[in-house]
């Protein structure tokens, strides 16, 4: 049939079961907004109050479904506001279409109004970025753009389109699906060695990264970790790969991993790293990291072995698919001794706070208790990230949704906006710093636009607290621009946004607050007040050894 360019983008998001896209109109971009208004009963559009909110939305949905993510954008500074989300999501291996439209052929390259080479701002962030200058290839170029957008490592691609090739007629053919199947190296040598590897050993431990999330490896992780008998910590992203509830589960490892996941990669024979790409946070210094053990890295991405920790033993692979092989073939080892000695630094050195006034830690138990540990949980960056992931015991995946790579602030909201769009059978909570707050809190209107009942706890110590931390720590405690003494009312500017609000300033007040915020099935905000000098522990310097992991306690013994 003979379609326009904007028909058959909106045939292709349908064509690729896209029931729900994000985005911000604008000059450019208008005609396919055009044909999405013919269409509005079959792809739901929620119109963000930035784009850069739309870009976290088309995450957070992604991540919580596992689809792929769609965002919308005109050209100029409409595509540029997309590029922080792009960035997090490329960082964090989340698969999203990111469709801008860009000024008439004839004008590009003329710093025509609007116009920004955004194929070209993007190359470094995406997998694969398109600029369409011809429609006859347009529906072939979405097809593509969403095959490799899935595929493999999942990751962002770019499709920008001209708006005259919007606007140019071709005929159209629906296709299936393109499908890839999953991506095992079949190297039996590699199979071999790890399973050597793991009879050999003696003290083992797993590391579970967002890999193990994103190939569905949930029940493949709980078999291997029961047959081999070894501890299993987790990265920032593999929360929820691996259940928190779990005995042989010791919490996160790196910079605020817990003394026994750190302690226990330092003193370990071998280190099995699940989906894992060893940043820097979690390895600390990289030349005394795991030095006692031997390495086995399974990733699906050749270029992160041996990337930035040498390994001993590599398999390349969809993680669900190498694991149920591994599986298949390994006896169910025995390390009594082992686990019960990483038992023992679970005991002797848990995770603590001080529990005599309101903290981020004492709202996070609370709300696990509360939602029975079932709620996607979506995060800023900065303390109460790291709480987050400390204190709610995350037992299924996809329900821990934080930008880990990028460290974006702000990222939040949009991703939980797009994460109760995508799940509107689950109970949806932001957890935001204030000083990440200001930095998106517009995109309440767009949950008061759409009436989405999700809940934003604002984690209110009126300081950038994880930078002021470090300034308390490392810089003397000179707090150079880190306070927020102003007088910004977050409960008015959640009310004036079109949302419910209710302040928390004590422990008393926190699970009725929370209880409320339930029961409104509305978008509500609770501002809870903290002290300004709580810190996250444990804690590893810059550049240290994670062995050298050090909380409050040791501070005070120091002193």
């Amino acid at each position: 049939m003979l379609l326009t360019g904007s028909e058959i983008v909106v045939e292709c998001l349908k064509e690729q079961g896209v029931d729900t896209v994000f985005g911000y109109p604008g000059g450019s971009i208008l005609n396919v907004y055009d044909a999405l208004y013919q269409h509005s009963n079959e792809i739901n559009h929620i119109l963000t109050s930035h784009e850069q909110g739309a870009a976290h939305a088309a995450d957070g949905y992604a991540r919580a479904t596992g689809k792929v993510g769609v965002c919308l954008a005109t050209s100029g500074p409409g595509a540029t506001n997309l590029v922080t989300g792009i960035a997090t999501a490329y960082m964090d291996s989340v698969p999203m279409v990111a469709i801008t439209c860009n000024v008439n052929l004839p004008l590009l390259g003329k710093d025509s109004f609007q116009e920004v080479d955004i194929a070209g701002v993007t190359m470094p962030i995406t997998k694969h970025g398109y600029i369409v200058k011809d429609v006859n290839i347009l529906a072939d170029t979405l097809r593509k753009a969403f095959a490799i957008a899935r595929s493999g490592r999942p990751g962002p691609v770019l499709v920008d389109i001209t708006k005259d090739v919007t606007a140019n007629k071709c005929e159209y053919t629906k296709m299936p699906i393109t499908e890839y199947g999953k991506k095992v190296i079949d190297n039996s040598t590699d199979i071999e060695k790890a399973l050597e590897a793991i009879r050999e050993s003696r003290k083992p431990l797993i590391c579970v990264g967002g890999g193990a999330v994103i190939s569905g490896a949930y029940d493949e992780v709980n078999e291997f970790a029961k047959k081999v008998d070894a501890p299993v910590c987790d990265t920032l992203m593999g929360k929820g790969a691996y259940d928190g509830h779990d005995a042989l589960y010791t919490g996160m490892i790196g910079m605020h991993g817990t003394k026994a996941s750190n302690f226990g990669a330092s003193e370990c024979d071998l280190f099995i790293a699940l989906g894992a790409r060893f940043s820097d946070r979690v390895i600390g210094n990289p030349k005394r990291f795991a030095e006692n053990a031997r390495v086995l890295h399974i990733d699906i991405d050749a270029a992160e072995i041996d990337k930035n920790i040498r390994t001993d033993i590599s398999i390349v692979g969809d993680l669900k698919e190498v694991l149920k092989e591994l599986n298949s073939k390994i006896d169910k080892q025995d390390h009594k001794e082992w686990t019960a000695h990483i038992e023992g630094y679970k005991e002797k050195y848990p995770l603590n706070y001080d529990d005599s006034v309101l903290s981020c830690p004492y709202i996070m138990e609370e709300l696990d208790r509360i939602t029975k540990g079932q709620a996607i949980i979506t995060t800023d960056v900065g303390q109460h990230q790291m709480w987050a992931a400390q204190y709610y015991k995350y037992s299924k995946p996809r329900t821990f949704l934080s930008s880990g790579g990028l460290g974006t602030m702000g990222y939040g909201l949009g991703a939980c906006i797009g994460a109760k769009v995508g799940k509107p059978d689950k109970i949806c909570v932001n957890i935001a710093g204030d000083g990440c707050f200001r930095m998106n809190m517009n995109e309440l209107a767009t949950a008061s636009r759409y009436n989405i009942p999700i809940i934003q706890i604002v984690i209110n110590n009126h300081v950038l607290g994880m930078v002021r931390q470090w300034q308390t720590l490392f810089y003397e405690k000179r707090y150079s621009q880190t306070v927020l003494s102003d007088k910004v009312d977050f409960c008015k500017v959640a009310e004036g946004l079109g949302c419910e609000a209710i302040r928390v300033t004590t422990k008393e007040e926190v699970a009725p607050a929370i209880e409320k915020a339930l029961a409104m099935n509305a978008p509500v905000l609770l501002d809870c007040i903290i002290p300004e000098d709580d810190k996250v522990f444990p804690m590893v310097p810059a550049g240290a050894p994670i062995s050298e992991a050090f909380d409050a306690q040791d501070l005070e013994k120091q002193e």
